[in-house]
């Protein structure tokens, strides 16, 4: 069994953020040489979130909306620890803060249009992601 582990570093010049990060997992994924298994894309802070989802056009608005609508930004009683994150922490929820993929013949093997997604809820700081494949 072979594993490759990497951390990708985001900070975000905004508070809420949706990033492709596909290619950056392929990129873990072709260094590990590893060809049947499985990998693990995980966010390390409770105010991201990690998702797979279609590359279409009007997807990322329609799901920044809908985040909004069920947790938007107001004044939670997380915020009476100094923290004015409270939503964010909850859009995490809706979110999840990791996927898991399965490599076939080396490569990351998705439906027809999926890609993998870091989505920032509280950016403007640096926030660590963990890629981990695991396999033969």
């Amino acid at each position: 069994m072979k594993s490759q582990t990497e951390y990708l570093t985001f900070n975000t010049p905004v508070k809420r953020q949706f990033i492709n990060i596909t290619s950056e997992v392929e990129e873990v994924l072709c260094k590990s040489g590893i060809k049947e298994g499985m990998v693990l894309v995980s966010a390390m802070h409770i105010t991201a979130g990690v998702w797979i989802n279609d590359a279409e056009s009007g997807i990322l608005e329609d799901i920044d909306e809908w985040l909004e609508e069920l947790a938007p930004f107001a004044d939670y009683r997380h915020h009476r620890t100094g923290e004015t994150n409270g939503d964010a922490h909850l859009k995490n929820l809706l979110v999840g803060h990791q996927v898991i993929v399965p490599i076939t013949d080396g490569r990351l093997d998705f439906g027809p249009w999926q890609q993998i997604y870091y989505a920032e809820f509280d950016g403007r700081r640096p926030k660590r992601l963990i890629v981990k494949a695991i396999g033969e």
